[in-house]
């Protein structure tokens, strides 16, 4: 009954990946290469976490 209100794990991360991916387009357009690189080595370690739970389901 409880696990009713129980969010989706994988949708919980797409969000986080999507929010990730529009701070890293906005850290290069503002010219921080390095920054850039650090979010998106930190979206592909989400992306595959996403993976990872698809295939347990």
């Amino acid at each position: 009954m409880f696990g009713l209100f129980k969010k989706d794990p994988i949708k919980v991360l797409e969000k986080e990946y999507d929010a990730i991916l529009l701070k890293a387009r906005d850290t290069q357009r503002a010219g921080d290469i390095k920054g850039y690189a650090k979010l998106m080595a930190e979206s592909e370690e989400i992306m595959d976490r996403i993976e990872s739970l698809r295939k347990k389901s």
